[in-house]
């Protein structure tokens, strides 16, 4: 590709127009006066071509033909304009870094993600995906490599990698132009089976060769499973958890295999509760990944491929001499968090200053839970991607070359380390909490945040939710933490309380700051939220949450954070406690009450 592009204009090699220009004016083009040639639209045509420099009048707008390019009126009427001369280059940009391509390149793929993610977002039909924002999109390299990423989910992000290389792995010698695969297994790079992740192959333009990928991942409102939400607060086994999905095949050489899919979802000892839902959602996911695509060919076209992979590649080695100059400053440390139920995730990291590396080692970590918060290894690296880009001041995409300078153990058949069947479903969204929390009090960075997602999962059979509830992030020496916010591994909105009782039997009652929750501290923590829900019909309600028993701890003698409360109020005044998880069926008029922890404090007070 190049800077200081130019084209070649010969309108001579190009039919000319029947159509009479109604003058000729002066006009700037690529920085020459050249006279120009002005039509009316209604004498232009059906079919009949108008070259540029041109422009084309009409009531309410002006429509610019540029040199090289030619506008048709198609028998709809639509004008359709299509370069008609290849680009002539000056100055090839070449593939050797250049500071200034390098940020260009940044938000370029950044951007691509976004793009998708607003697609996703415009078509998805459920609350989740539409309202929560609960999904993330991301491009990969051919070998399936995190390469750029947009602001969306970090526990989804740098945890896709590994999904990715799965399809490549399974699929290498099948995969055709056109194709999508689905894949929600927690053991092959999934999170927890709700997230469920599509995945698309980027062809060059021969279709001969992979040379993207681009993938969505998103949290469906219903998987199957025990309970409704697939989120059952006391499963011991991942198939009490949902329909577990491991490199199924979606879109066959751009078709859709609707019926293969309705088939697996309604399959088993516990389907998916409205399969209608997860067939819209998904071809919302199938259409966010084409838009990934389209927007990598119209990049790989304006630049070149060898340029754009030679950027996709300064672009990770960016990323890590970034997190090497952090480890520049960083000394060994150490850290057990405690959890409610008196597990623990223990770190250690280890800083070899003359190699610029570091060793983060979770030996010490609890075994593998009973119940369900065991979070896959992918889980535990995405924790450590999350942290160590927080660390990094530069605006940088999250991506694979931050992982170069990091030796990351974990221990097998622990926590953060399961082996099938173990249960997952709270690993993903309250152990990769802790995780990150564990990492940040061994660095001394920042107080704990509220350390949970206060998963509040409830619904029948008619209809289904799932929500995170925000609370306090934890202080740290230069500012307050923040009050009623997601942190760390989750990134969604909470659903606007007029769009949740629009498509719920609920009603809010109240949403309000839970005052004095926050770690007292010279920098006190955020405050976490009073949240109370009234049931307009009967239905399960399952709570999946942490920070009931142990508080958020603070630093440097900052206080810790209020612990959390969950409970529910019955018409007659009665009140049910529920602790870190639970489960109930709550009736008509019961109140659900949440009141999320707060962060810790910063500091001693002075």
């Amino acid at each position: 590709s190049c800077e200081n592009e130019r084209t070649e204009s010969d309108n001579s090699r190009h039919s000319p127009s029947t159509s009479k220009a109604i003058a000729l004016h002066p006009v700037t083009v690529n920085g020459k006066v050249q006279q120009t040639p002005f039509y009316v639209r209604d004498d232009i045509a059906s079919g009949e071509g108008i070259n540029g420099p041109a422009v084309i009048t009409e009531p309410t707008s002006t429509i610019i033909i540029e040199p090289g390019w030619q506008a048709k009126i198609r028998p709809d009427n639509d004008i359709v304009i299509e370069r008609i001369e290849p680009i002539i280059r000056d100055n090839a940009i070449g593939t050797d870094i250049d500071p200034v391509m390098l940020e260009i390149f940044n938000n370029l793929f950044m951007s691509v993600a976004e793009q998708m993610g607003t697609v996703l977002e415009n078509t998805a039909s459920s609350v989740n995906i539409k309202e929560r924002l609960d999904f993330s999109c991301a491009l990969f390299s051919p070998t399936g490599d995190l390469v750029a990423n947009a602001p969306h989910v970090p526990v989804h992000l740098g945890s896709m990698s590994e999904s990715i290389k799965t399809i490549i792995r399974e699929n290498n010698k099948t995969m055709m132009p056109g194709d999508a695969f689905l894949i929600n297994a927690p053991y092959n790079g999934g999170t927890h089976l709700p997230d469920i992740t599509l995945i698309k192959p980027v062809y060059d333009e021969k279709n001969e060769q992979v040379i993207f990928y681009v993938a969505t991942r998103g949290h469906h409102s219903d998987i199957g499973g025990t309970v409704p939400g697939s989120a059952p607060a006391y499963s011991t086994h991942v198939k009490e958890e949902g329909i577990l999905i491991d490199n199924f095949l979606l879109v066959s050489k751009g078709v859709f295999l609707e019926e293969e899919i309705y088939d697996l979802l309604t399959s088993g000892e516990c389907p998916v509760r409205n399969v209608k839902d997860n067939i819209a959602d998904l071809k919302a996911q199938v259409a966010a990944a084409e838009k990934g695509a389209q927007e990598l060919l119209k990049v790989i076209d304006h630049y070149g491929l060898d340029v754009v992979h030679a950027y996709m590649r300064h672009v990770q080695d960016n990323a890590e001499e970034c997190v090497r100059r952090v480890l520049d400053v960083l000394s060994d440390s150490s850290f057990t968090y405690k959890m409610d139920d008196e597990y623990q995730v223990c770190v250690a990291i280890s800083v070899d200053k003359a190699e610029r590396t570091a060793t983060i080692d979770f030996t010490g970590t609890s075994e593998q839970h009973p119940s369900n918060f065991n979070a896959p290894k992918a889980i535990c690296h995405a924790a450590v991607l999350y942290v160590f880009r927080c660390l990094v001041d530069d605006e940088i995409p999250l991506n694979e070359g931050c992982f170069k300078p990091l030796n990351i153990i974990i221990p097998e058949g622990s926590m953060i380390n399961p082996v099938y069947p173990a249960a997952v479903v709270a690993g993903n969204t309250e152990t990769s909490q802790y995780i990150v929390d564990a990492l940040f009090g061994a660095l001394g960075v920042v107080a704990a945040s509220q350390g949970t997602m206060n998963n509040y999962i409830w619904g029948n059979d008619k209809v289904q939710n799932y929500e995170t509830i925000c609370g306090g992030s934890g202080a740290s020496e230069n500012q307050e933490g923040c009050s009623a916010v997601h942190t760390h591994m989750t990134n969604t909105k909470l659903t606007d309380t007029e769009v949740l009782e629009l498509r719920f039997p609920v009603r809010i009652e109240s949403f309000s700051i839970r005052r004095g929750s926050g770690g007292a501290g010279f920098n006190r923590g955020g405050e976490g939220v009073d949240r109370r829900m009234r049931f307009l019909e009967s239905m399960k309600v399952n709570i999946i949450a942490g920070h009931r028993i142990v508080p958020p701890y603070g630093l440097a003698g900052g206080k810790p954070g209020a612990i959390g409360e969950n409970y529910v109020i019955h018409p007659d005044q009665t009140v049910t406690k529920l602790s870190t998880k639970g489960q109930i069926d709550v009736k008509k008029d019961d109140i659900f009450v949440l009141k999320t922890p707060g962060g810790g404090g910063y500091n001693l007070v002075k």
